[in-house]
């Protein structure tokens, strides 16, 4: 896959020379930047660099959002427990040793402010530029700075913008910033996305497909404005009196103390602006439709198909924005995928889990959350089941011929694996449930009356999907497959290819969701705008309308939910975490909302993999890690040492 990273290979230097501190203000790269800007060639590399400065998003070592908030884990192994997002989410963050580090270093975010900074002064000189070209790339560089900037502030919070470097004539003291006020840095933020928005240099769709996918365009200007203000107006950061003492240099708190509600009109106005802007570029949900095969398949197993082509299908028609600065590579696939038959693959490790509290929040096949269906057999939700239909308990329960494409028939599963929506059986991977599409021997036909041909995981201990060796397994007993190209495939037992695509940072579903959480906060009860930007989302899952949805199969407790401002917040929260699973928005979002202090204090939980051999042994829920989130949790230490560098700097609370 070509982008604008080919000329990276080539070019990093910006990066080498750029100091450790981003306080360094004595830099000796100014020959070297300058002959950056020799020509166009010269700055388009420039320009690459600027975008490898973005965070590593696809990378479960680097992104916090992915396994940090136990979304996802991994097992108890050496190796694994050694991950930093692992330390992360076991509470083992310190200000004197950070896990994760955005703020210091020539890979984090402030060194490469830096580098946008020098690319923005020198822009200008490069002769050779057609003026569309030059404001092109000035449009580009402040959308990674605005990037930048608030990937900060969702780590951080409070930060010191850098709104230019300091010159090589100051000194030292005078580069002593200091944090300022979380109003003032997202207001930084979006004058930043403004210019850019404002200049119309970005275009609304790539042309040159060939390199330059991975570039900012007008609508991801726009989606990245609306995701900003969405966060301003969130609990975390509007009117957030839990940091009334965390105060700044001038003894003023960081946090403002009263909600300014006028601030969730704001983010619903940008998100109908950005839906505009993606619609005029033909951005769109991915449907059914998008997705092509070769293969003659059933309805199901289409539709699981192209849920998981949303994600994975490289630069489809719902995403906004994707991220090339770390690609979901054949590292990321093969820890994500089981082995699928008996064979010595040592490139799929399957090591990457999803615990209960994950798998739980999908939806019954009807729509609802498990404990708002009373069809749903809840009492038989972690006990095995065998599927057949001879069987009396199972028949009185459980829905043969909806099941049929998603568990195998005549083996023992968990009763929590049927009777399931389709993006669960398009995002999870479980023991004796139909893998479809990764493996070399797939049917090319599936629309029979048998599964003989169908690929599943079987992950009783000893089979040949459970542990490999001490690091190599699933902890839990499910898989992320929504994390796996379906053009990933086995060329054999022992031999796997895998097809890497770039991480969707901005989708067109979560705009959508976007769109109706700030338009259900601006009015005094849910709108047909509300209900329409969620129903989108849903019906294209295969699901019924929400207000259909509780008025024909809910509980009568749950019936007025979605009529309800409260009640509908909690369900277009409920709507993220699935339709956005695996794909660290609840990270961010649980910190947003103010509630992971509620939701992270628990149990991790799985089957009982390692002990398992048998159905009823393997079937019994398991401890894995015992999260606790505290109150300092919700933003990360500043680096001690830089503390000590810069008194002026106050540190988190809490640390």
């Amino acid at each position: 896959m070509k982008s604008i990273y080919t000329y990276i290979t080539t070019l990093c230097m910006a990066l080498v020379v750029v100091s450790c501190d981003y306080l360094d203000i004595m830099p000796d790269d100014v020959v070297t930047v300058n002959s950056m800007f020799a020509d166009r060639y010269t700055a388009e590399r420039y320009l690459a660099t600027c975008y490898r400065g973005l965070p590593r998003l696809a990378e479960t070592n680097g992104n916090p959002a992915l396994i940090g908030s136990f979304e996802m884990t991994y097992n108890k192994s050496t190796d694994m427990l050694n991950n930093s997002c692992m330390k992360l989410a076991l509470g083992q963050n310190s200000a004197s040793a950070n896990v994760i580090n955005y703020w210091q270093g020539t890979d984090g975010c402030y060194a490469n402010i830096r580098v946008c900074n020098d690319f923005l002064e020198g822009i200008d000189g490069v002769t050779d530029l057609t003026a569309s070209q030059r404001e092109r790339m000035k449009a580009e560089v402040k959308l990674v700075k605005a990037y930048l900037h608030f990937y900060l502030i969702r780590f951080y919070g409070p930060i010191c913008p850098i709104r230019e470097n300091t010159s090589v004539n100051e000194s030292t003291q005078g580069a002593r910033v200091h944090r300022e006020k979380i109003d003032d840095c997202f207001a930084y933020v979006l004058e930043l996305i403004q210019e850019v928005i404002d200049s119309e240099a970005l275009p609304s769709i790539i042309i040159n497909r060939a390199t330059e996918l991975g570039r900012f365009t007008h609508p991801a200007a726009h989606m990245l404005k609306a995701r900003v203000l969405l966060y301003w107006a969130s609990p975390l950061f509007n009117g957030n009196t839990d940091y009334n003492d965390f105060l700044d240099h001038n003894k003023e708190p960081f946090f403002n103390q009263t909600p300014d509600p006028e601030r969730w009109k704001l983010a619903a106005e940008a998100c109908d602006k950005a839906i505009l802007a993606c619609e005029e570029a033909n951005i769109r949900l991915f449907q059914m439709g998008d997705y092509s095969t070769g293969s003659t398949l059933s309805d199901e197993t289409m539709q699981v198909n192209m849920l998981r082509s949303s994600v994975s299908e490289l630069w489809n028609c719902e995403i906004v924005w994707a991220c090339t600065r770390s690609l979901v590579d054949g590292g990321f696939q093969s820890s994500s995928i089981p082995r699928l038959e008996n064979g010595t693959v040592a490139l799929t490790t399957g090591t990457i889990s999803l615990p209960f509290s994950t798998v739980n929040l999908f939806y019954t096949k009807n729509g609802l959350p498990i404990e708002h269906d009373p069809s749903y057999y809840t009492d038989g939700m972690y006990l095995p089941v065998r599927y057949s239909t001879n069987n009396e308990s199972f028949t009185a329960h459980y829905d043969f011929d909806y099941n049929f494409r998603y568990v195998i028939e005549n083996e023992t599963t968990a009763g929590m694996n049927f009777d399931r929506e389709p993006r669960y059986y398009a995002s999870v991977g479980f023991d004796r449930g139909v893998w479809y599409g990764n493996a070399y021997n797939d049917p090319t036909n599936d629309q029979g009356d048998t599964q003989a041909a169908y690929r599943y995981p079987r992950n009783l201990f000893g089979e040949f999907s459970s542990v490999w060796n001490a690091t190599w397994y699933n902890a839990t007993g499910f898989w992320p497959k929504k994390m796996v190209s379906l053009k990933s495939s086995s060329t054999g037992s022992d031999n796997i290819s895998f097809h890497n695509f770039a991480f969707p940072d901005m989708r067109y579903a979560d705009l959508l969701l976007m769109a109706a959480e700030a338009w259900n906060e601006v009015e005094s009860k849910p709108t047909e705008k509300v209900y329409n930007y969620l129903d989108q989302v849903r019906e294209r899952a295969g699901l019924k309308g929400i207000r259909e949805t509780y008025s024909q199969y809910a509980d009568n407790a749950y019936k007025g939910y979605p009529n309800d401002k409260t009640r509908m917040r909690e369900i277009i929260q409920r709507e993220r975490k699935v339709e956005l699973a695996c794909e660290g928005m609840y990270h961010w979002d649980s910190r947003r909302w103010k509630t992971a202090s509620k939701e992270q204090n628990r149990i991790i939980q799985g089957w009982n993999v390692l002990r398992g051999e048998t159905a009823g042994d393997y079937y019994i829920p398991t401890n894995l890690f015992n999260q606790q989130f505290t109150h300092r949790d919700y933003f990360a230490p500043i680096p001690d040492d830089d503390i000590i560098k810069n008194p002026q700097l106050v540190q988190n609370p809490g640390w």
